[in-house]
């Protein structure tokens, strides 16, 4: 029996497709560094057209020692703006890509760091500077996930196609 993709999945296919795209045209090399998704923005980003030539890689640092020890994310909490900016500015430089996205969050099913399931936090390093941005998802921790996964490859394509934005 096939069973049909989230709308999500079909939305993240599309966008990675048109990151592809813009890498290329631009010379520009991609990476990841994500928590609460456990890999599955670098599979999305692994499964565009023409990956090996523009996608350096990603780092899965879903405990807590990782984020602090090989991200340089600084003691404290990990749900917030500065690990998010730490991931992705680590990650740039770990890598050797020109623009990163990072991702930590809540997934659930219960709190983390005192912010409430569905708290996302992400980064976006390259062109010379980092942004960082705090999206809220409703939904079971698979919802979560998968929103995340897609607003995260969005923001990175956003940056690729206008690295000034």
């Amino acid at each position: 029996m096939r069973h049909r993709p989230p709308p999500h999945a079909a939305h993240t296919t599309e966008v990675c497709s048109r990151l592809a795209a813009a890498a290329l045209a631009r010379g520009l090399t991609v990476g990841c560094a994500e928590s609460l998704t456990s890999g599955r923005v670098a599979a999305a980003l692994g499964a565009a057209p023409d990956a090996a030539s523009w996608f350096r890689g990603g780092i899965v640092a879903y405990a807590r020692e990782v984020k602090h020890g090989l991200l340089r994310v600084p003691a404290g909490p990990v749900v917030c703006a500065e690990a998010a900016r730490m991931m992705a500015d680590s990650a740039a430089a770990l890598l050797g890509a020109d623009i990163t996205v990072a991702v930590t969050g809540v997934g659930g099913p219960s709190e983390q760091d005192g912010r409430p399931v569905g708290t996302v936090w992400f980064a976006i390093a390259g062109a010379g500077r980092t942004t960082v941005e705090e999206r809220h998802f409703d939904g079971d921790p698979a919802r979560v996930v998968e929103a995340t996964v897609a607003r995260a490859v969005e923001l990175l394509t956003a940056r690729v196609v206008d690295p000034a934005r």
